[in-house]
């Protein structure tokens, strides 16, 4: 790495009503990115952002462009004010790696807003035709959480940490991996999710996102961006193209990302974008590392000081 800072993005869970608001009101090249995202959009995003309803802000193809675009204003305003900041490579949760694309510029704002639009309603669509569950499951190993899967015809969805890994697969498989979790001494959260976001209950969506992607430019990204697919950097347009689509009904490597991250070099952990999921994993994946929040105006502010 060229330097020894990494750019985390937030993923889908993390939105909240109000997210951004103090960053358009602080910096005009944030608002510019809400205005430009409601105008792509067709619709005002940045309303629902801003003031709610919290309902209509969690659904999937609302969701997914707003976590998006409030990190971005988050990633702008560290960069306003800590100009001289540079990011030795990036990633992100989901559809934080479009977030981590973006900023690395291999794709532009309005292009992943397009994309996350779709991205997102498609995948509602994947939950709303076969219904299906997540349980995110602690205290216990990646294989041990494998096994769970095996005998419960769960998948993997997610190898979050160590000791975090998430299921997926219908309610009833979805409370069998529970039971088996607890039965091993670990801790099972089931999520309050639509479906089964990466895991083969998305292969529809991704099917239908495929040609949406393949009319999308990309260039090599000016930063390394790990992949959530393979945990590696991504490559080129063709390679990035492949990746983003597997990466929706495929397990997110987030243990890899980090891995590799630790491997480079990074020792300070920037996490754009609402909500603290990242930092914490960031926490306990590279112990002593310095670790930066920024989601508002005064969180930007601290960063760019230190």
């Amino acid at each position: 790495m060229s330097s020894p800072n990494a750019a985390l993005f937030a993923g889908q869970g993390a939105q909240a009503v109000g997210m951004g608001k103090d960053l358009a009101a602080a910096f005009p090249a944030c608002k510019a990115l809400f205005d430009e995202a409601d105008a792509a959009l067709g619709f005002p995003l940045s309303a629902t952002m801003f003031e709610g309803p919290e309902e209509t802000l969690t659904r999937t193809d609302v969701c997914q462009p707003a976590v998006f675009v409030a990190s971005a204003a988050a990633f702008t305003a560290l960069r306003l004010l800590a100009p001289d900041l540079a990011f030795g490579a990036m990633a992100g949760l989901s559809l934080g790696e479009w977030t981590a694309l973006w900023a690395a510029g291999a794709v532009s704002f309005a292009d992943a807003l397009r994309v996350l639009e779709a991205r997102g309603r498609f995948m509602q669509e994947a939950c709303e035709a076969n219904p299906s569950g997540m349980v995110s499951v602690l205290k216990l190993d990646a294989a041990a959480c494998e096994a769970i899967a095996a005998e419960t015809g769960c998948s993997v969805t997610n190898y979050n940490g160590a000791a975090q890994t998430v299921l997926g697969g219908t309610h009833e498989c979805v409370a069998a991996a529970a039971a088996a979790a607890a039965a091993r001494g670990g801790r099972a959260v089931v999520l309050k999710t639509a479906g089964a976001y990466h895991s083969p209950f998305m292969a529809p969506a991704a099917e239908k996102l495929s040609p949406v992607l393949a009319a999308v430019p990309f260039r090599e990204p000016a930063v390394p961006v790990l992949s959530n697919y393979t945990g590696r950097p991504h490559g080129g347009a063709d390679e990035i193209r492949a990746s983003m689509l597997a990466q929706i009904a495929n397990p997110v490597r987030w243990t890899d990302d980090m891995a590799a991250l630790a491997a480079a070099g990074a020792t300070r952990f920037y996490e754009f974008g609402p909500g603290a999921v990242l930092t914490g994993l960031a926490k306990r994946a590279v112990p002593g590392a310095t670790l930066f929040n920024v989601s508002s105006e005064a969180s930007a502010r601290a960063a760019a000081a230190s």
